[in-house]
């Protein structure tokens, strides 16, 4: 049947015409911004995976910056350890020189000054956007011990968690502007005692060649189990031999030295450990010093590695000395002074050890961060590629999905064009 009201042929065509053009236009739409994907009307789902995993990524750029600002900051302090160790490796060699008998101490000294002002220079110039982590002033307001790196972004059911890289400036600086005035009292209250020595009246019986003493002492760790060394005494011992003994307990915070009347070992306990001290036997005296641990000191805040004190024996009194400021040029050859200089060396030797167990854990961290950055990269390059499966167009597809569509808009138009002619037809059954 031929209407004239309702051409059907016509309605199809341009219903199929609407469909190709829709399509077409969707194609296009891809090919000129490369998504499959672009707004949230194309699929919501995926939409808001790829935004959410875009943010992601971007946090990782910033993590990216960041391990780079650590890794040049760390790289400047790492640089400023290591030149120290040279510098300190060499203020030791000076005073082991300074050991012989003779030599010229004033001018040992002078070179040692020197070294001295070059360690601190080392230290100052260890600078980087303004940060400096081993020459530092405590007291600030805005210090903190505790400088964190940010390392690392991740997102897990649906909570974010950023991860960092610590390091304590509190084991690795080795200046602090701030004396901490804690440890100057504590240390200043720390027990002492003395414990005298006369080797022609050792024994309580007999020829004092054949008789001996004891000496015992006894430690006790906080919170540990008391552990007791004996030693014995005769005629024949030296006084430096109790000395040795004494430090061979390797209490930490325990120093011992020798009274200029060459008879009495003058000792100081800085530590949390207890030390007990008991004789028999007339010859050697001493002062019980059960309980001598100085609880306070255990918690003190030190200065840094380089100007910390040390304690020191010398002239029959305690002083104190550190890499930074100690001084030889007034040295003789007597015993005490030998054997601050003793002192000296073992002080200097473990500020090298300090600063060498420093630069090597920055090293590793610098390492760690250097492994941080190249998986950083890759996890972005990971997470560009699953966003790209997700919304990227496939432009292959579309290119020949365009052409079908093109070709399929042509037909419609066509197809419309001969619809439309069939109502024109109808003009013909009217003519005469």
């Amino acid at each position: 049947m031929s209407s004239l009201m309702t051409n059907s042929q016509a309605m199809t065509a341009l219903q199929t015409l609407r469909t190709v053009n829709s399509n077409l236009s969707t194609t296009m739409n891809r090919i000129s911004t490369g998504y499959r994907v672009a707004t949230a009307s194309d699929n919501a789902a995926y939409w808001s995976i790829a935004t959410t995993m875009r943010s992601d990524v971007q946090a990782l750029g910033a993590v990216q910056d960041a391990l780079g600002l650590g890794a040049a900051t760390i790289d400047t302090m790492y640089t400023g350890l290591e030149g120290t160790v040279d510098v300190v490796s060499s203020i030791k060699e000076k005073l082991v020189a300074a050991r012989t008998p003779g030599v010229d101490r004033e001018k040992i000294q002078s070179e040692i000054t020197e070294l001295q002002k070059q360690l601190k220079n080392t230290a100052d110039s260890a600078v980087f956007n303004g940060e400096n982590w081993i020459s530092v002033d405590s007291q600030k307001a805005t210090y903190n011990a505790q400088k964190s790196v940010v390392s690392s972004f991740s997102r897990a059911d649906g909570v974010v968690k950023v991860d960092t890289l610590t390091v304590d400036l509190d084991a690795i600086k080795l200046y602090d502007k701030t004396l901490d005035a804690d440890f100057i009292t504590a240390h200043g209250n720390a027990i002492d005692a003395t414990l005298a020595f006369d080797p022609t009246t050792v024994g309580a019986a007999g020829p004092p060649a054949t008789t001996t003493g004891t000496i015992t002492f006894t430690v006790t760790p906080a919170g540990g189990t008391a552990v007791a060394t004996t030693i014995n005494v005769s005629q024949n011992s030296k006084i430096e031999d109790i000395v040795s003994a004494i430090k061979g307990l390797g209490v930490e915070g325990l120093t011992v030295g020798i009274n200029a009347d060459g008879e009495t070992i003058e000792i100081k306990n800085a530590s949390g450990t207890a030390v007990d001290i008991t004789t028999t036997d007339g010859g050697v005296a001493a002062t019980n010093i059960a309980g001598m641990a100085a609880a306070d000191v255990a918690v003190k805040t030190e200065k840094g590695v380089l100007d910390k004190t040390y304690d020191v024996y010398q002239n029959g009194a305690w002083a104190e000395f550190s890499v930074a400021d100690l001084d030889i040029s007034k040295f003789t050859d007597s015993q005490t002074d030998l054997a601050a200089l003793e002192t000296y060396i073992s002080g200097v030797d473990d500020a090298l050890a300090t600063i060498t167990d420093a630069a090597t854990n920055l090293g590793a961290i610098k390492n760690r961060i250097g492994l941080q950055q190249d998986f950083v990269k890759v996890l972005t390059d990971s997470l560009d590629r699953g966003i790209g499966q997700l919304v990227d167009a496939d432009m292959n597809a579309e290119s020949t999905r365009l052409q079908a569509l093109q070709t399929q808009q042509q037909l419609g138009i066509q197809a419309l064009s001969i619809a439309n002619a069939g109502s024109q037809s109808i003009l013909s059954l009217f003519r005469g």
